[in-house]
């Protein structure tokens, strides 16, 4: 692949808790210049890149970020008022206590209501596989595919650990057919990237787009 082709995988990220608005801005002016899919920032940076920027950015951001026990409530409100700001596609946190308490369905229920806020717009839920075991991973492959969710993404990039081939690969195995994978969390070369883009992902949260034109 070329580069190009690369970062059209790339949801160029900036999510940092002091990322100030000329950083953001950066981010914005690389991923116009680099044609990536999505630039991913803080909630309270939406309203000002879209009256910035318009419709020339697909704007990205996080919900329930990056612990993801708020409420589904907190998650649905936040949702809300991040597509009346601006953005087009949401990266929800799921309730991880409910997953290591064995109710799964209350993730898929969450998953749903939110999938249904968000319409027609991409709705990525992070499972952060780095405190999931194997069997709980399989669960969320399928309550992110019941609820109809667009893409499951492997981790925040606030865990323990980020993204694994070996998860990809999971995933893969065990997701419905309408259901795309985004991973992030430690992709930082070129390498990586095509590395994880053969294995099957169609996003790629990444801060270092840069690395593939410099």
């Amino acid at each position: 692949m070329t580069n190009s082709e690369i970062a059209t995988y790339i949801d160029h990220t900036l999510l940092k808790p002091v990322a100030t608005w000329e950083q953001i801005c950066e981010l914005c002016d690389e991923a116009v210049k680099y044609n990536t899919a999505s630039v991913c920032i803080p909630p309270c940076y939406i309203k000002r890149v879209k009256d910035k920027y318009g419709d020339g950015l697909k704007i990205a951001t996080v919900i329930g970020f990056p612990l993801g026990y708020e409420t589904t409530a907190t998650k649905a409100e936040e949702t809300a008022v991040a597509l009346d700001d601006g953005a087009d596609e949401i990266d929800m946190v799921i309730n991880i206590t409910d997953v290591k308490n064995g109710q799964y369905d209350l993730v898929e229920e969450e998953i749903a209501s939110l999938k249904t806020i968000c319409g027609d717009k991409i709705l990525k839920v992070i499972v952060e596989t780095c405190y999931l075991t194997e069997d709980e991973k399989i669960a969320m492959c399928k309550a992110v595919t019941n609820a109809k969710a667009d893409y499951i993404k492997t981790s925040t990039g606030f865990g323990t650990a980020g993204a694994t081939l070996e998860d990809v690969k999971l995933f893969k195995q065990h997701i419905g057919p309408n259901v795309k994978i985004k991973a992030a969390g430690g992709i930082r070369t070129k390498e990586d990237m095509q590395a994880y883009i053969e294995a099957g992902v169609s996003r790629i949260g990444c801060s270092s787009t840069k690395v593939l034109f410099e």
